[in-house]
This record gives C-alpha cells, sequence and structure tokens, in this order.
C-alpha cells in the first residue's frame, strides 16, 4: 500500500501540482511585480500573493482551517511568530492570513526565479542568516515598513523543526524597538501534507491558530529572554495538545 501510495503522489506532484503551480507562479508574480512597480505593493502582495498561495494549496487537495481570527485587529500592526514544518506553511500563511505584512526571508530566496524578485519589489526583507550583523541591520533598515497596519512575519526558529525548536531573538527585539506586540501563531498538521525534505504531496488538513497578542509593555532587552520564552509556549501548546491525544493510552 505505502508503494501505491507513493506512486500516486509522484504522479500527482509532476501531472498536477508542478504544472499549474509553476502557470500560478509566473502569472502571479508578474502580477505582483506589475502592482508594485505602479505604487501599489501592498495590493500586488494581498491580489497576487494570496491567490498564488490559494491556487497551491488547492492543487495539493487539501484542506485548511483558521481558528482564532476575531482576536486580530485588522489595523494593528503585529510582530507575527509562528512555528514552521512544511514547505506548505508558506502557501498557509500567504493565503490565509489575511493581514497586510512584510515576511523576513532568507536571502537565498531573493534569487528564486519569479517568485524572487516579485517578493523583493513586494518589499519583503531578505536577511542572511549566516551573518548575524548584516541581519541585524537588515531589520533595523526594514522597521518604516512596519506601520499603518502593516505587520512584520517571522518564523524565528529559523528554519523547519519537526518539534518546536528554540526561538532565536530578533522577531522580539524588533517588537521591542517598533513597540508592538506580538501575535503567536501556530501552524498544524502542514508537515503530513508536504513532509520535510520531501517532494511528496498527500492531500491533509492543516490548522492556522491566531492565539491572543501579547503586550510587550514592562519587557527590556534585560527580560528578553522572558518574552522569547512566554511566545514560544504560547505556540508549542496546541502542537503539545496534539501530540498527548495521539498518544496511546
Amino acid at each position: 500500500m505505502r508503494k501505491i501510495s507513493d506512486l500516486i503522489s509522484y504522479l500527482h506532484v509532476w501531472f498536477i501540482f508542478f504544472p499549474v503551480f509553476s502557470i500560478a507562479t509566473v502569472l502571479m508574480s508578474s502580477l505582483a511585480v506589475i502592482l508594485a512597480v505602479s505604487g501599489k505593493p501592498r495590493l500586488g502582495s494581498r491580489i497576487a500573493g494570496t491567490l498564488w498561495a490559494r491556487i497551491s494549496i488547492l492543487m495539493t487537495f487539501s484542506k485548511t482551517e483558521v481558528l482564532g481570527r476575531e482576536k486580530i485587529d485588522p489595523n494593528q500592526s503585529y510582530v507575527i511568530v509562528a512555528n514552521h514544518l512544511s514547505t506548505f506553511d508558506i502557501f498557509l500563511i500567504y493565503g490565509r492570513l489575511g493581514l497586510d505584512f512584510k515576511w523576513v526571508m532568507k536571502q537565498e530566496i531573493k534569487y528564486y526565479p519569479f517568485i524572487g524578485y516579485a517578493c523583493d519589489k513586494l518589499e519583503h526583507i531578505f536577511i542572511d542568516r549566516s551573518n548575524t550583523e548584516s541581519a541585524v541591520h537588515t531589520l533595523l533598515t526594514a522597521e518604516e515598513r512596519i506601520k499603518d497596519g502593516v505587520s512584520v512575519f517571522f518564523f524565528p526558529e529559523g528554519t523547519r523543526h519537526r518539534k518546536l525548536g528554540r526561538f532565536k531573538k530578533g522577531a522580539f527585539r524588533m517588537a521591542l524597538d517598533l513597540n508592538l506586540p506580538i501575535l503567536p501563531v501556530t501552524i498544524v498538521g502542514s508537515e503530513k501534507i508536504i513532509p520535510s525534505k520531501s517532494i511528496k504531496i498527500f492531500p491533509g488538513h492543516a490548522q492556522l491558530i491566531f492565539h491572543d497578542p501579547i503586550d510587550i509593555q514592562g519587557y527590556t532587552n534585560e527580560n528578553l529572554r522572558d518574552l522569547v520564552e512566554l511566545s514560544h509556549d504560547i505556540v508549542m501548546a496546541p502542537l503539545v495538545k496534539k501530540e498527548a491525544i495521539a498518544q496511546p493510552v
């Protein structure tokens, strides 16, 4: 049965997902660039980026669910932090987040065909993760973009983890610098749709869970680690609960 499942997955990827994904990437990236150079990068992100992601989700034949959206003020800027399980997270965030935001992403993405150029024109934030000083400078210079309801999005683990990894401090330092609340988000189930380090796709069910924003008043650089750990624990809670339910009694 496993071999049959893998064969179906490969056929799906090569003859359905990749062709549609490639066409959507070219068309939506081009639309995003046109809107961006016309002086409307936020519109390019909300229309072209969201449509690209939703087409990609549709082509995985998966169900997505958003919980807790009522906790968000659409006019408030946030520093958004989320766990990172799978490539599918990119589609889930862009397609279902429903907020204007700038994504903090590794600089290698800047050189991806079509996607990289579009992300650059949409003013997403590229950082060199191998150079801490350069990354900090990039974040500082990008802070002026985070205002008037535009948020900034981080995967504070820095890369994909099957289980939630330790959070880096960059997102939380930016929250202090900009005096913005932290918005913790948990992604559940995406690793079963597109497993880590795999090109297989298995239709599934992924959740995007919004938690109550964290007021940063009272936090400083001296107790920044407390803010980091609090955010980590909030993001982790649904994953712990899911794992406990999955354990046999």
